[in-house]
């Protein structure tokens, strides 16, 4: 299953909707061939059902629960976060709770991440130049990073790893990561970007890997290590040490590795909107511009053997 956001037009007004689909059964993993263009049929996605935000405002995004059995989401519309649960074969929608954005002016919320840590109860949302926490069991803020970018916050991501870390990216052309038992000040920041940055993706299994997408029709790989789960490198158990490797081992395993840009990918001819790790192989990425131009990238192999060995 899949969701789609789009816009509608109602009332000689402009609407943005969300709307819950099911893909092809042959389209499943291993029963889909890609025959060439000329006999190629097109097949059409089924419509289970719309999530109704009409009474909330304008969709902004949907967010997929991260574990489960696929039956939650959450929409983000206006000032709303809406958490919905799919029944009765995810052709109906009823929402289940609802959390409000409260302050001066017209508050909206513009992204948000469903967290995979803390049994899927949290989510951290994105408005003009805050990121705010929510327990989704209660619906209630739970911290607020105020001012965590100089201009708007455009994207959030988790860390796979490390449950208490969150990276954002905004206007300001930086990117951030956070540690959300102490939001006072970032942990890191990085500088990379010559302008807006859209898109900040933790890589699956080795969060080390970040990838940063921009308007600069940039895409760059840094290699975060020493915010990462293994801040000192891949450990070697004592066993699989000789006599001779112990001395060299116990010096390299003082301090963390440096982080450092790995690679900057300048395929694009536009502005990069966004980038995404594979979900089948933790080596593969691809990033899209606004020109329409689809990138897939692999880890240059030099670093992918340094992180395994």
């Amino acid at each position: 299953m899949l969701t789609t956001c789009y816009n509608k037009t109602s009332d000689s007004r402009v609407v943005s909707c969300a709307a819950v689909w099911r893909m092809p059964c042959d389209w499943e993993t291993g029963n889909h061939e890609s025959p060439d263009d000329s006999a190629h049929n097109p097949q059409t996605l089924e419509l289970l059902c719309h999530l109704d935000n009409s009474a909330h405002g304008n969709a902004a995004c949907v967010l997929w629960e991260p574990m489960g059995d696929g039956k939650r989401v959450i929409s983000l519309a206006d000032n709303h976060a809406l958490l919905w649960d799919l029944q009765e074969s995810s052709t109906q929608a009823t929402v289940s709770g609802t959390a409000t954005l409260e302050g001066k002016g017209q508050l909206k919320f513009t992204s948000g991440k469903w967290s995979p840590h803390h049994n899927c109860s949290q989510l951290a949302t994105a408005n003009d130049t805050v990121i705010r926490g929510w327990d989704l069991r209660t619906m209630s803020q739970i911290y607020c990073i105020e001012n965590a970018h100089g201009q708007l916050v455009r994207d959030l991501d988790f860390n796979p790893n490390r449950q208490y870390y969150l990276s954002s990216c905004g206007d300001d052309c930086k990117v951030k990561f956070w540690d959300v038992r102490n939001v006072q000040e970032p942990v890191k920041t990085l500088e990379e970007h010559s302008h807006w940055v859209w898109s900040v993706r933790y890589n699956h299994s080795h969060d080390q890997l970040v990838l940063t997408a921009s308007s600069d029709s940039r895409l760059i790989l840094s290699n975060m290590v020493s915010i990462s789960s293994e801040p000192f490198g891949h450990l070697v158990d004592d066993e699989e040490l000789s006599d001779g490797e112990d001395n060299h081992h116990e010096d390299k395993s003082k301090e963390p590795l440096a982080d450092s840009v790995v690679s900057t990918y300048e395929e694009h001819e536009d502005s990069v909107y966004a980038a995404e790790w594979s979900s089948a192989d933790p080596w593969l990425f691809a990033s899209l511009s606004y020109d329409g131009r689809l990138v897939i990238n692999r880890v240059p192999r030099t670093l992918k053997y340094r992180i395994l060995l």
